[in-house]
């Protein structure tokens, strides 16, 4: 980025590089407002990427009255199936019915909810399945027979926050990563911001009319930082890890399981050949350290899971994990699952410019945030045209009536030298941005030097030009998840030629 520059004025500063602002800045670029967005990282690296893959209603919110996130997040599912179809593809849950937890007849009801809170129209409704019968008789234990099965979408987390960030840009709005703001000072009707580009440790000053503060879990810190003084914390850190197996049953659908503490956790297919299991609730705070799953969290999941499955869940099938920091919004409630999931704003803009932070919040609902976020800032941008998203497809999916599978199939021809398994990861990633991957590419060599899990030079150079990759792991864990179909060697080779050729 130009560095030293003092004459910058943007309508909004957006800080952080998550789903929440990474949505916000492409609202508030489609509106034509001027938009820089710093991400002292990579995009999506903090929880963005750490969730469970999952755009859901939340069925297990109703028992806490959750009724408006619930309903809000079922309209959502629906409207980012259509947005971007390559990231986002129905998904059926079973929920076996567990005889000692929920009675059937609350199982039933709230998925009667679920079924028609949300005005469903292109996902199915709820079925009751005999789970000893058909190809999935043997895969859970004898107790559990009955099953309830169900809608939601399952994403890829970290793709769709680039995809924001890509249509952010298209719109005009500035992303800068490995940018971190480092101070914010009030003038009279604008901020005087310093933004520090690492690791050249290089700056740039610029004013921003208004500062949207979504740094997740660092959001009351950038408060303080614009206070210049302590405030009151409204933070709940709840740590949410997840692991990742061999293959554990055939099929497509997902299973949720209840447990005896009353939390459910999901097991997941994954990347074709693994099985993700998650989540946990543990408490967090900013001096526990590096944001890692804990011994007792991976045996909490291995034994809630081996509950359900009649071949018991080892440690020794762990190939992955990973864990994320939810910063939810302190509602005093006991229970880290009781503790909202909904969004919560706190505008200041009477002691000095408007800044608005961002608290909580799930991956399903940043439209819909983004959306009320600008609506909270109307009274300072009056003229800003109104909301336009709902309609609106992420880049690469204006695929032809969202029909993926027909648009999978004209790619194999278009393509025929692709693998089926790497084609299918490409067009699942880039949609109709896939020939700007594969460029004028016209054999598998032309891909250049492949790394291993489909992992080819071309595509890294993509990357690398077009979506702020710029380390070796931004690719093979957030780009895409190649790094998990490779061995250690293959990794270590791509981090070697990824420095080699910046």
């Amino acid at each position: 980025m130009d560095m030293q520059r003092q004459d910058d004025i943007v309508d909004l500063l957006v800080i952080g590089g998550g789903i929440n602002g990474t949505g916000i800045a492409r609202d508030a670029a489609g509106r034509g407002l001027s938009v820089v967005l710093v991400e002292k990282n990579d995009l999506a690296s903090g929880t963005s990427s750490k969730s469970s893959k999952l755009i859901h209603g939340g069925l297990r919110y109703l028992e806490y009255a959750e009724f408006r996130l619930v309903r809000e997040a079922l309209i959502e599912r629906e409207v980012l199936l259509r947005a971007a179809p390559h990231l986002v593809s129905p998904l059926r849950i079973v929920l076996p019915h567990h005889k000692g937890l929920r009675p059937k007849w609350m199982l039933r009801f709230g998925l009667f909810l679920y079924d028609h809170l949300g005005g469903r129209k292109l996902l199915p409704g709820t079925t009751v399945a005999n789970l000893r019968t058909g190809d999935g008789k043997d895969v859970l234990k004898p107790e559990f027979k009955t099953g309830f099965v169900f809608s939601d979408c399952r994403v890829d987390d970290a793709r769709l926050v680039v995809a924001n960030a890509l249509d952010a840009q298209e719109r005009g709005a500035e992303i800068l990563t490995r940018t971190k703001c480092t101070a914010l000072k009030a003038q009279s009707d604008h901020w005087l911001v310093t933004l520090t580009n690492h690791p050249g440790r290089k700056t740039r000053t610029i004013k921003a009319k208004c500062v949207i503060n979504a740094s997740g879990i660092r959001v009351d810190e950038m408060v303080e930082i614009a206070l210049g003084r302590q405030h009151e914390d409204h933070l709940r850190l709840i740590k949410g890890s997840h692991i990742v197996t061999k293959r554990l049953y055939e099929g497509r659908h997902l299973y949720m399981f209840q447990n005896p503490d009353g939390r459910i956790i999901f097991a997941i297919p994954y990347e074709q050949n693994y099985t993700l299991i998650g989540t946990t609730d543990a408490p967090y705070a900013l001096s526990d350290g590096p944001i890692e799953i804990s011994q007792a969290e991976t045996d909490y999941l291995l034994s809630a899971a081996s509950e359900y499955f009649q071949t018991p869940v080892r440690a020794d099938d762990i190939v992955w994990s990973y864990a994320g920091v939810r910063p939810l919004y302190d509602n005093k409630k006991q229970s880290a699952s009781a503790v909202t999931r909904d969004y919560v704003f706190d505008l200041m803009d009477t002691e000095t410019p408007p800044i608005l932070s961002i608290f909580g919040g799930k991956i399903t609902t940043y439209r819909e945030l983004s959306e009320h976020a600008m609506a909270k800032l109307r009274a300072h941008f009056p003229d800003m045209p109104k909301r336009w998203t709902a309609k609106a497809t992420l880049p690469g999916g204006d695929i032809d009536n969202a029909d993926f599978d027909g648009f999978v199939t004209q790619q194999a021809k278009t393509y025929p030298w692709l693998p089926a398994p790497t084609l299918l990861r490409l067009t699942r990633s880039y949609g109709t941005r896939l020939n700007l991957v594969i460029g004028d590419a016209k054999s598998l060599d032309d891909m250049g030097q492949q790394f291993g899990g489909g992992l080819s030079a071309r595509e890294a150079h993509y990357l690398r030009t077009y979506e702020w990759a710029k380390s070796a792991d931004d690719i093979l864990w957030r780009r895409t998840k190649c790094g998990l179909h490779m061995s250690k060697d293959e990794r270590a080779t791509f981090t070697s030629w990824f420095k080699a050729s910046a």
